[in-house]
């Protein structure tokens, strides 16, 4: 499924306006990088359309084809956990006219899987982080459960028989349920779901007992009276549950990466291409439609260099192979 977008604008200059030589290049690769872009560019989701990555594409798109005046196509390529379209990527001319917008879960299904059709650090080349997001840890506004502490000590006292949902195996939310049973020697039921829409819905009928929900999702749920949020995953908390503490503030070691939204083209783009795909994505990213698409969905800005990205995910991905490793986390 893709869409196009068809807006014709005044392509700009690109080698003036991206003033950048590449002293690794041959002449014909810098040749190719001032021209770039000079035909349609594919945006590669890897999920189905209607979703937050597909939001993200379609913001990006629309941006680079209003700076760049080249047509763009986002084309949503689901199935096998987003691996389908990843790997259309990573097979993909490293050219520039193949971009992902992927999410957190490409560098999670490392240690999860076996067989990934591609290597994530050897395949994919980032360009630019969108968007930050977190999970938030609740329970239904009926429970009697008002903290953590107190949910650890209802797992405690009934040993096996709290439930904690996720929105879907191998999920940010799966992982944080296993790290928090590890952390707390709590032994619980983790409920996966096919989405976080349906979690939810459990969540506040009161049929599972706590769940993490990224923020997205979670926040239209805020003001219902049928939620509360006893924490939050990330580095820092959200402006739609200022009062709920972090994971880490708490005591909890190992919440505070953030899940992210982010760009990547295959590896062996010419560097120049990279440098200019993400200089003009950091700059869709400051626009007054991104940030309010952003406050709609309660996510935080990005904003990175191809090399900021890099590190980023070099970093979270030894923290989330190391909850893996340590919970003992299996997809059969």
């Amino acid at each position: 499924m893709y869409t196009r977008f068809n807006l014709s604008l005044r392509a700009l200059g690109a080698c003036a306006a991206f003033g950048i030589v590449s002293t690794f290049a041959m002449p014909a690769v810098a040749a190719d990088a001032g021209n770039y872009p000079d035909k349609p560019i594919r945006i590669v989701v890897p999920f189905p359309a209607g979703g937050g990555t597909d939001t993200m594409a379609r913001l990006v798109g629309k941006g680079l084809q209003d700076a760049w005046g080249q047509n763009v196509i986002v084309d949503n390529v689901a199935g096998a956990s987003g691996q389908i379209g990843a790997g259309q990527v990573a097979r993909a001319a490293p050219d520039g006219y193949t971009v992902m917008v992927s999410i957190t879960s490409l560098i999670q299904q490392i240690p999860l899987y076996k067989n990934l059709p591609y290597d994530v650090f050897k395949d994919f080349q980032p360009v630019s982080v969108l968007a930050y997001s977190s999970d938030l840890l609740m329970v239904p506004a009926s429970s009697p459960i008002q903290s953590v502490e107190q949910l650890m000590a209802k797992a405690k006292a009934e040993p096996g028989r709290l439930s904690i949902g996720s929105y879907g195996t191998g999920t940010s939310s799966h992982l944080h349920v296993e790290l928090l049973k590890l952390l707390g020697g709590i032994q619980a039921i983790h409920v996966p779901y096919k989405g976080a829409a349906p979690e939810v819905v459990d969540l506040m009928g009161g049929q599972l007992d706590a769940a993490f929900v990224d923020v997205t999702s979670a926040s239209p749920h805020l003001n219902s009276g049928k939620v509360r949020v006893l924490a939050v995953t990330g580095g820092s908390r959200v402006s739609v549950a200022p009062d709920a503490p972090t994971l880490k503030e708490l005591g909890y070691e190992g919440f505070d990466a953030n899940g992210w939204f982010a760009t990547f083209v295959p590896k062996g783009t010419p560097q120049p291409i990279v440098e200019k795909l993400s200089a003009e994505i950091n700059k869709i990213i400051k626009t007054p439609e991104f940030a309010e698409k952003l406050k709609a969905l309660s996510l935080r800005a990005g904003g990175t260099t191809p090399g900021q990205m890099n590190d980023v995910m070099t970093r979270d991905a030894k923290g989330w192979a190391s909850i893996v490793e340590r919970a003992k986390v299996s997809i059969e």
